[in-house]
């Protein structure tokens, strides 16, 4: 019943920051995926007769995927499979999968928040038993794999029939095809106060989720219109399709800027969310106020005990180095550890591992805890809610008055998307160059005192990981930073973000792209951009 397959390397399987990410047609040549799962079992020891999730967020190419990645674990050894029904399984919630059920590990067929479809993205990643991301030397260790791999274990079984809930045998091994929301929505009732958020629901309270038509909507139903009563209608675009409804599903200022334009309008909702494809990242917008993910960030953190999984305080907070330092001022007044890491999610892993952090965030959208080892859309979502139903206030009033507190990080992220490779990585290449010939000089009359490129030391075991972002600090605590991103499946995305701390209160509603303005200029004349990318604005502004 288990044929092994000779096949040939493919040279270009390289893991990015959350595994391996190509457009559908790559992934369906021959053998292609078949020989990076592969790569991931032959990196992998130990999981003889031991339980692997599987799951995806129902983009294009899942289905077919998660089939050849049935048959495979059966042929390899392993003693069962654990699949969500129809093949959904947010990120998030196959982190909890494998917790919950102690599994030896998960693989994730996800891009996040890339387009899906015939021609657009597709992923696989592998999670390490802690629900987390696989640690860069299980990465390194499994490309190392995919460069000499000369065949590949598959059993002869039939396909299972993944949308039926129930367990089968098939080739010796044990696949149990599981609701995808139940365990997470328990999880989720364990952590924060229903009962409030309930009854701030059935007093009038209205809010809009828009779920992007990815994993993330049959989530979102069952807890905000079922568990917690809010009135149907709330969920929108909550049927997961394999091309996301031909929209890109990330929840930004330009994907979903209908759900932003309703939420400035003269009719809307108390509070509006969205979540992206694989249910990893979030977007809030209060009524007439949009949150940035790194004030997100830090006003979750500022509130959490208000949620009773929370209620003995947090540990530390963890951010990423490109995310603003509200979160910094936050932890300091609560008197608690504040760790900045390279952008990834496994970076967060160890800290939460080591108790050492509660809460984590990224600027890209994603923020989470200790309760799983991946960010968590829909939990930053309800954390939000039961700080509101709590506090009895608006959205708009946390923030101010979270500002009024702590100042207000004047911050924004510009994405040049698809810029030619060897474009962007002149440019970075040019900037590492003169580092150190920049502190002490100025631009746009900002005078700037350090620039470096950050390197990370993991205070847990040891590690360091270098090159991951160039840092350009200015008098007065604002700053630059320049960053490659490794998210994308064509050219490269180039990431500036440009922050300025204001703790004059009465200079908190200024436009943030004015307050920024000569930060952005003194950005391109620093790194020149325009001549680098050819580009006179930047694809996205968040």
């Amino acid at each position: 019943m288990i044929r092994t397959v000779p096949t040939k390397p493919y040279l270009d399987q390289k893991p990015g920051t959350s595994g391996l990410r190509k457009k559908v047609p790559v992934f369906q040549q021959e053998h292609y995926a078949e020989n990076f799962i592969q790569s991931i079992f032959d990196a992998l020891d130990g999981f003889k007769g031991k339980t692997l999730v599987i799951g995806g967020d129902g983009r294009f190419y899942n289905r077919e995927v998660i089939q050849k990645a049935i048959a495979m674990a059966a042929a390899n050894g392993f003693g069962k499979v654990m699949v969500g029904q129809g093949g959904i399984l947010s990120t998030p919630a196959a982190s909890h999968v494998i917790r919950k059920y102690k599994t030896f590990g998960g693989i994730i067929l996800s891009a996040s928040h890339n387009p899906g479809g015939p021609h657009e993205d597709f992923g696989i990643k592998y999670n390490a038993g802690n629900g987390g991301p696989a640690p860069e030397k299980l990465t390194d260790a499994i490309f190392e794999k995919t460069k000499t791999i000369s065949s590949f274990k598959i059993a002869d079984i039939d396909q299972i029939d993944i949308d039926k809930i129930g367990t089968v045998e098939a080739g010796g091994m044990t696949v149990e095809v599981i609701d995808p929301v139940t365990d997470y929505a328990e999880l989720m009732e364990s952590l924060f106060d229903f009962d409030a958020i309930r009854a701030n629901f059935k007093y009038g309270f209205r809010m809009r989720f828009d779920a992007m038509h990815a994993v993330t909507g049959p989530y979102a139903k069952e807890i905000l219109e079922r568990r917690l009563g809010a009135e149907n209608g709330t969920c929108r675009n909550y049927k997961p399709l394999p091309d996301f409804g031909g929209h890109h599903p990330d929840p930004n200022l330009v994907h979903a800027k209908h759900l932003y334009d309703e939420m400035m309008g003269p009719d809307a909702p108390d509070f509006g969310a969205a979540s992206d494809g694989d249910g990893d990242r979030n977007l809030i917008i209060g009524k007439g106020i949009f949150v940035t993910p790194s004030d997100s960030v830090a006003m979750l953190a500022a509130n959490a005990q208000l949620a009773p999984g929370y209620k003995d305080g947090l540990k530390g907070i963890a951010r990423s180095m490109p995310t603003s330092g509200a979160a910094d001022r936050v932890a300091e007044k609560l008197g608690i550890g504040i760790y900045e890491t390279p952008t990834g999610w496994k970076f967060f892993g160890n800290l939460l591992d080591a108790g050492m952090a509660t809460i984590c965030g990224e600027e890209s959208a994603g923020t989470g805890s200790n309760h799983v080892r991946e960010k968590d859309g829909l939990w930053a979502v309800l954390l939000w809610l039961n700080i509101l139903a709590v506090r009895g206030e608006s959205a708009k009033q946390v923030v101010t008055e979270h500002w009024a507190t702590y100042g207000r990080n004047y911050y924004s992220r510009h994405d040049y998307e698809e810029v030619e490779t060897e474009r962007a990585n002149a440019l970075v290449d040019e900037l590492r160059a003169k580092l150190t010939s920049l502190p002490g000089t100025s631009v746009r009359g900002l005078k700037i005192t350090n620039a470096d490129d950050f390197a990370y030391h993991d205070p847990v075991d040891g590690s360091v990981s270098k090159n991951q972002g160039i840092r350009i600090l200015f008098e007065g605590g604002s700053r630059v930073v320049f960053r490659l991103s490794g998210t994308g499946t064509s050219g490269a995305t180039l990431r500036v973000y440009i922050e300025r701390y204001e703790p004059d209160r009465a200079r908190h509603d200024l436009d943030t792209q004015e307050a920024l303005g000569d930060l952005i200029a003194a950005a391109d004349d620093i790194a020149g951009i325009k001549s680098h990318t050819g580009r006179n604005k930047p694809s996205v502004i968040t």
